[in-house]
């Protein structure tokens, strides 16, 4: 709806190469340079130049893409109310989220989005925050379930809608018979000197583990590393050390570990939100998964 060339210049704003605009577009990097170029002469300014072995972008490309957002917001609320006034909606439909939210949260949106609009291909993707904003920036997702990380873009990044979905806390898993299984309460400082089991360095579980550990006075003496619950709780079970896992999270029914809800401040808890782009909360197809995903959550949560 508004021309595809102020969308390459946004996704190299975004990333800072044009190679990795390319990749993002599924353009090849030459063609990113060309449209650049193309822009450059349809403008009558210069919007990119070269800067050591890269480019910068000038005074005058922040120009085009502060309008260039406005337009990009006013372009998805033109789609929503196009799609308002039409009897049936179809095309992709695309949604993306972490891997609780894309356990437990996108499949029943999904399949309420196929069962109202039979004309309409949902898709599924799983992705960490992060990539979640990169597939909403380049088209390739409408709706995103994520945890604001330091990675992901601030509250003030005027180019996405964001909002609360629910607060899901984070709860400390143990060996069975450990000390802190006693049945009283526990906070999180209480287990300072355990051995943890983290996620990936650079993973949200990760960074989510480690923030909540600093700000309850301490950092977690890293024993394993595991992206999947179930690895976790193996390694738990084991003896060979404790980790947090979040309420939503489901854990092998038959593994010798406790769960054990935090008490006290901080009590850790991960804040779960839905993102759009800016402009598109409003499509019909939107809301549905919306309320289908708030339900689940609201049924999660009792």
């Amino acid at each position: 709806m508004i021309d595809p060339k102020l969308r390459v210049l946004q996704l190299v704003h975004h990333y800072g190469t044009v190679t990795a605009a390319a990749q993002a577009l599924h353009y090849t990097p030459s063609a990113v340079s060309h449209q650049l170029r193309q822009l450059s002469t349809e403008l009558g300014v210069d919007l990119v130049v070269q800067s050591g072995r890269g480019i910068r972008l000038t005074a005058a490309a922040a120009i085009v893409l502060r309008h260039a957002e406005a337009l990009s917001a006013q372009a998805e609320r033109a789609r929503a109310e196009l799609a308002v006034s039409v009897e049936e909606t179809g095309g992709l439909f695309t949604l993306c989220g972490f891997s609780t939210a894309a356990t437990y949260l996108l499949p029943p949106a999904a399949a309420a989005l196929r069962d109202r609009y039979p004309q309409s291909d949902v898709r599924v993707i799983e992705a960490e925050p992060s990539r979640c904003f990169d597939l909403l920036l380049a088209g390739d997702a409408d709706l995103a379930l994520l945890i604001a990380t330091a990675e992901t873009p601030p509250a003030s990044d005027t180019r996405f809608d964001r909002h609360p979905l629910l607060d899901d806390p984070l709860d400390l898993v143990v060996p069975s018979g450990h000390p802190l299984d006693g049945g009283g309460r526990v906070t999180l400082a209480d287990a300072a000197d355990e051995p943890w089991i983290l996620g990936s360095p650079g993973s949200t579980y990760h960074h989510l583990v480690r923030t909540a550990c600093m700000s309850a006075g301490f950092t977690p003496r890293i024993a394993h590393y595991a992206d999947e619950w179930d690895t976790g709780t193996a390694l738990v079970a084991h003896g060979f050390g404790i980790i947090l896992v979040p309420r939503l999270a489901r854990l092998p029914e038959s593994s010798p570990v406790v769960r054990i809800p935090l008490h006290g401040e901080p009590a850790p808890v991960r804040r779960i939100l839905t993102a759009t782009r800016l402009g598109s909360r409003d499509h019909p197809v939107v809301e549905t998964a919306l309320e289908s995903i708030t339900a689940t959550a609201t049924g999660l949560q009792r």
